[in-house]
């Protein structure tokens, strides 16, 4: 399992306590982007802002993947997490289904047998490349060395070593979910891009309460084992983060209202 896992003294907690990140740590999460960078530049500056009005602590962020498709600036997101991340904080890049399915379409070596990234989301990614618009209409890929020539290779480098996890106190992060019954350090990677029912369905305990994206809900999804934070932004224009502290939860969102984006904080319990 690739990890970007960041560990301190996990503090034990009774099955009726709320999950917690360790002292003295603030973690925020956010959901599957997909090429709105116009929501996410506006939603850093509010979590910038956030953490800069609470007691001083260590700082993370965490992007739960799908930082590609559907939106419409997929590469410039790229870049941006490549070259302009924030510094007030240590980032934390999952990878998604999407980054995943990316990668095989640019690999020549990879059988392209029922890979559909260009109808759920590659489109509009080589798009936003300047992939040309007469290599993009037919039914199939176009050729993975035709692609990388419009894909430049600091991308490619950078979303294939981006990590699977990040681990918090009692918090885990995965873009998908996680497989019930298997523990933490042997889950696999397909399971943790691309996981639905059996992880969803399941009301028991999963190892850490999940933190996760991947399935839309048009509010974050919140349940006694896990939440998901996937707002379907590239769709309903709302990217929606989790802010966490101690046992404290809270949401910071950027929604396009009457064609401005604006950010609103809420508490949860």
């Amino acid at each position: 399992m690739n990890s970007l896992t960041a560990r301190k003294s996990e503090p034990q907690r009774g099955a009726n306590d709320q999950p917690r990140v360790p002292a003295g740590t603030r973690v925020y999460a956010i959901g599957d982007i997909h090429g709105r960078l116009d929501l996410l530049l506006p939603l850093l500056a509010h979590i910038k802002a956030d953490n800069g009005a609470r007691e001083a602590a260590e700082a993370h962020v965490v992007m739960l993947g799908d930082l590609v498709d559907r939106g419409p600036y997929s590469a410039e997101t790229v870049e941006f997490v490549i070259s302009a991340l924030p510094t007030f904080a240590t980032f934390h890049i999952l990878m998604g289904n999407h980054e995943e399915s990316m990668l095989r379409a640019l690999d020549p070596a990879d059988d392209q047998t029922g890979n559909l990234w260009l109808k759920f989301g590659g489109y509009e990614t080589l798009a936003s490349y300047g992939v040309p618009v007469s290599l993009l209409g037919g039914e199939d890929l176009p050729a993975a060395d035709v692609l990388a020539q419009y894909v430049p290779m600091r991308h490619r480098a950078y979303l294939k070593g981006l990590g699977d996890t990040a681990r918090f106190g009692d918090y885990l992060f995965v873009h998908a979910g996680i497989r019930p019954g298997i523990p933490i350090d042997a889950q696999d990677q397909v399971d943790m891009h691309w996981i639905r029912r059996d992880f969803l369905d399941h009301k028991g305990d999963l190892g850490a309460y999940v933190v996760h994206g991947h399935t839309i809900s048009s509010t974050p999804d919140m349940q006694a084992n896990r939440i998901g934070i996937d707002t379907g932004a590239y769709r309903s224009g709302t990217l929606t983060a989790l802010g966490l502290e101690g046992d404290s939860r809270w949401l910071i969102k950027a929604s396009v209202i009457d064609g401005e984006v604006q950010t609103k904080l809420s508490t949860v319990g």
